[in-house]
């Protein structure tokens, strides 16, 4: 039945869906305002941003040092900013750093804003929390936005994530990935494995169109 629900939004949402997002759009959450152009992940659109979002709720990041790879729009960034944190928001995507730098002036925050690729581009520092939300499906990118979606038809972006992100944490630091089912989670793990880290699934939730997960990263 499962199957049949999610054909079925699949079939009648994603045409109009398309439509939606093939111009810039404004997006509001919780008095946070930002522009996402057709090239940057939507993140009102898709519900694994707004998962995280509220899972990071649950932890005190005022006073902290916070790491969004893959920023996008910079929403997650955003709301961690307004709640006390000293944030740099990430992506490879030179449209998505543009709206970034966008987004921060207008909202009146200071993020440090950098384009890398993963880990390369950002200084060696230590990070209290860092926010993922990555591209899982097993495709390799070919335009700016595939960067939101896929994650190499090998999983390269998974296994370069845990070969580079230990110079990046302390022995407190938490990190946060949210992952659906339409993921390869066995090759995922088992990068994270091979690089000396586990994943703890923390807290899931399912919709009409797929199972969402928040899994913690941590060493050994």
């Amino acid at each position: 039945m499962q199957r049949i629900v999610r054909y079925l939004v699949a079939r009648t949402y994603k045409p109009l869906l398309v439509r939606y997002l093939s111009r810039t759009r404004t997006y509001a959450y919780r008095g946070i305002t930002v522009e996402v152009p057709p090239d940057v992940f939507h993140p009102g659109c898709f519900f694994s941003t707004r998962f995280l979002l509220r899972y990071l709720d649950r932890i005190n990041v005022a006073g902290k040092t916070f790491l969004e790879l893959g920023a996008g729009s910079g929403l997650i960034s955003l709301a961690a900013y307004r709640r006390g944190a000293t944030v740099m928001a990430t992506d490879i995507n030179p449209v998505a750093i543009e709206f970034l730098q966008r987004n921060a002036d207008l909202n009146h925050a200071s993020l440090v804003i950098r384009r890398a690729d993963l880990f390369t581009g950002i200084e060696k520092q230590s990070f209290d929390i860092i926010a993922i939300n990555p591209p899982y499906y097993r495709k390799d990118p070919t335009t700016h936005l595939d960067h939101a979606w896929y994650c190499g038809a090998g999983g390269t972006f998974f296994a370069r994530l845990f070969a580079q992100i230990g110079p990046y944490l302390h022995a407190h630091s938490v990190v946060l990935m949210v992952l659906c089912d339409g993921c390869d989670l066995h090759m995922i793990n088992g990068f994270a494995i091979e690089n000396g880290l586990s994943m703890k699934l923390l807290h899931q939730r399912m919709n009409l169109v797929e199972t969402n997960s928040i899994f913690q990263i941590m060493q050994g």
